[in-house]
Protein backbone atom coordinates (compact mmCIF):
# COMPACT_ATOMS: atom_id res chain seq x y z
CA UNK A 1 0.00 0.00 0.00
CA UNK A 2 1.27 3.48 -0.89
CA UNK A 3 1.86 5.79 2.08
CA UNK A 4 0.92 9.49 1.89
CA UNK A 5 4.55 10.45 2.62
CA UNK A 6 5.61 8.80 -0.63
CA UNK A 7 3.24 10.99 -2.63
CA UNK A 8 3.21 14.36 -0.88
CA UNK A 9 5.93 14.45 1.78
CA UNK A 10 5.75 14.49 5.56
CA UNK A 11 4.12 17.88 6.09
CA UNK A 12 1.21 17.30 3.72
CA UNK A 13 0.79 13.66 4.81
CA UNK A 14 -0.15 14.92 8.26
CA UNK A 15 -2.88 17.07 6.68
CA UNK A 16 -4.21 14.18 4.58
CA UNK A 17 -4.54 12.00 7.67
CA UNK A 18 -6.94 14.48 9.30
CA UNK A 19 -10.68 13.89 9.02
CA UNK A 20 -12.70 16.46 7.06
CA UNK A 21 -13.97 17.98 10.32
CA UNK A 22 -10.43 18.28 11.68
CA UNK A 23 -9.30 19.92 8.42
CA UNK A 24 -12.18 22.41 8.67
CA UNK A 25 -11.20 23.34 12.25
CA UNK A 26 -7.53 23.74 11.27
CA UNK A 27 -8.56 25.92 8.31
CA UNK A 28 -10.54 28.16 10.66
CA UNK A 29 -7.40 28.66 12.75
CA UNK A 30 -5.43 29.60 9.62
CA UNK A 31 -8.06 32.18 8.58
CA UNK A 32 -8.04 33.72 12.07
CA UNK A 33 -4.26 34.05 11.89
CA UNK A 34 -4.42 35.51 8.37
CA UNK A 35 -6.93 38.15 9.45
CA UNK A 36 -5.01 38.91 12.67
CA UNK A 37 -1.89 39.59 10.57
CA UNK A 38 -3.80 42.18 8.51
CA UNK A 39 -5.12 40.04 5.69
CA UNK A 40 -8.32 41.05 3.96
CA UNK A 41 -11.28 39.12 2.58
CA UNK A 42 -11.98 41.86 0.04
CA UNK A 43 -11.49 40.61 -3.53
CA UNK A 44 -8.67 41.99 -5.63
CA UNK A 45 -9.85 44.20 -8.50
CA UNK A 46 -10.06 42.36 -11.82
CA UNK A 47 -8.25 44.61 -14.28
CA UNK A 48 -9.21 42.30 -17.17
CA UNK A 49 -12.94 42.76 -16.57
CA UNK A 50 -14.85 45.01 -18.99
CA UNK A 51 -16.47 46.56 -15.89
CA UNK A 52 -13.16 47.53 -14.26
CA UNK A 53 -12.90 51.25 -13.56
CA UNK A 54 -9.40 52.36 -12.55
CA UNK A 55 -10.84 55.63 -11.23
CA UNK A 56 -13.33 53.93 -8.90
CA UNK A 57 -12.51 54.39 -5.21
CA UNK A 58 -11.22 51.31 -3.44
CA UNK A 59 -10.34 50.72 0.20
CA UNK A 60 -6.69 51.34 1.04
CA UNK A 61 -4.59 48.65 2.74
CA UNK A 62 -4.46 48.94 6.54
CA UNK A 63 -0.75 49.83 6.45
CA UNK A 64 -1.29 52.44 3.73
CA UNK A 65 1.00 50.86 1.15
CA UNK A 66 0.34 48.79 -1.94
CA UNK A 67 0.42 45.02 -1.61
CA UNK A 68 2.90 44.36 -4.42
CA UNK A 69 6.15 46.14 -5.08
CA UNK A 70 9.28 45.54 -7.10
CA UNK A 71 12.10 44.41 -4.88
CA UNK A 72 14.82 44.10 -7.46
CA UNK A 73 14.97 45.16 -11.09
CA UNK A 74 18.36 43.84 -12.09
CA UNK A 75 19.69 40.36 -12.33
CA UNK A 76 20.37 38.39 -9.22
Amino acid sequence: MIQPEQLVGDEWAEWYRLTPVQRWLESEKLWQTYLALGGSLDPEPDTQSPFFDARAPRPRPAHGRTGVRVLRRGRV
